[in-house]
């Protein structure tokens, strides 16, 4: 499963769910603006910048096609 972490007002976040939507991939979102309780985890997993894409074997951040197609 992929979970990504995103906040409000964040193009990236929109652009990384738009690219997973187009491309038929399942994803739990979590949105740190409302759950933040799950910063510390974002920021245990090295990062401080929205979106964090978490799947079972890495994590990354920011929008990155390359790496979203591999999900695909």
């Amino acid at each position: 499963m992929v979970t990504i972490y995103s906040k409000n007002n964040c193009v990236q976040c929109k652009m990384t769910k738009r690219f997973l939507d187009t491309n038929h991939v399942e994803y739990r979102e979590i949105n740190l603006d409302e759950q933040p309780e799950y910063i510390a985890h974002v920021k245990n997993l090295g990062f401080s910048a929205a979106p964090v894409i978490q799947t079972p074997t890495e994590s990354f951040s920011g929008f990155q096609p390359a790496k979203l197609k591999n999900l695909a």
